[in-house]
């Protein structure tokens, strides 16, 4: 079966961290048709040389959609989904690493179930190696549990998908939704019939660390977070209890000092058992 990957990338990745992330790509078990990386406004002279490196040692396989400035996740996906060739896409973060077998296990869920419109799974976070696991996110695995968590918290590792393009166009395409890009889409999804599937594996390796905790700390975070559920809470899928349960709780967790939110994401937020 053949699939896209598709890849945001902008100007404050670490090139080291992108070369990673490509390599575990490039060598999946079932190669990918094409990789579309979309370059989210102007990025450092290390990331073009990255990508130039890969462009040329795999001419066919890399497809390149530049954006003139930077507009944000959503809206630099929603590029990507349009220039993405094939019906099944795989996406992934610039700075993760997939399992050498990620694509083929998914390619296997959409070749058993033609209903089938996302698949995805569980992920390890690491701090500085891939060997250096800190916690596992565990997610619901039917269709109808994914959809019932999803009211609360993401029912689906966004880093960890492989979807149908055409059910994505269906949906709306992603939208800017500031830190809910990923949560929206599958809100739309699920509001026009999609069918879901977590695979019970991990599938992804992404990197966590004190500065992601304290990235999620704070008021302005709580901001940032309010206004993107209450877009989710117009949509009508969740009610008003859903939304402000969540709102109390993100309250709490972005006023908690950032050594006990590390420890409450961890530990109890997230399983260390596989």
């Amino acid at each position: 079966m053949e699939y896209s990957v598709l890849i945001s990338v902008y100007y404050k990745e670490k090139a080291e961290y992108l070369i990673e992330c490509l390599e575990s790509m490039v060598h999946q078990t079932v190669q990918p048709s094409e990789i579309v990386i979309v370059k989210d406004g102007k990025l450092t002279a290390e990331l073009e040389d990255v990508l130039t490196k890969y462009k040329t040692k795999y001419q066919r396989l890399f497809k390149f959609v530049c954006l003139e400035k930077n507009v944000g996740l959503g809206l630099a996906l929603a590029e990507g989904i349009k220039n993405c060739s094939y019906e099944l896409i795989a996406r992934m973060d610039s700075d993760d690493i997939s399992i050498p077998n990620r694509c083929e296990l998914q390619l296997r869920e959409f070749a058993k179930d033609s209903l089938l419109d996302v698949c995805g799974g569980y992920i390890k976070e690491f701090c500085d190696s891939k060997e250096k696991v800190v916690s596992i996110r565990k997610v619901p695995l039917v269709d109808s549990e994914i959809k019932e968590y999803q009211k609360r918290r993401d029912a689906v590792n966004h880093v960890t998908v492989m979807f149908k393009k055409s059910k994505v166009l269906e949906a709306g395409n992603y939208q800017h939704a500031l830190l809910m890009e990923d949560s929206l889409l599958w809100t739309n999804m699920i509001l026009h019939g999609a069918t879901f599937k977590n695979i019970d594996d991990y599938l992804v390796y992404v990197r966590t660390g004190a500065d992601m905790f304290k990235r999620r700390g704070g008021l302005k975070y709580f901001k940032k977070y309010k206004n993107g559920r209450k877009i989710i809470l117009q949509t009508g899928y969740i009610s008003k209890w859903d939304y402000y349960y969540t709102l109390l709780v993100q309250l709490i967790f972005s006023i908690l000092p950032n050594s006990v939110r590390e420890f409450v994401y961890e530990k109890l937020l997230r399983s260390n058992k596989e």
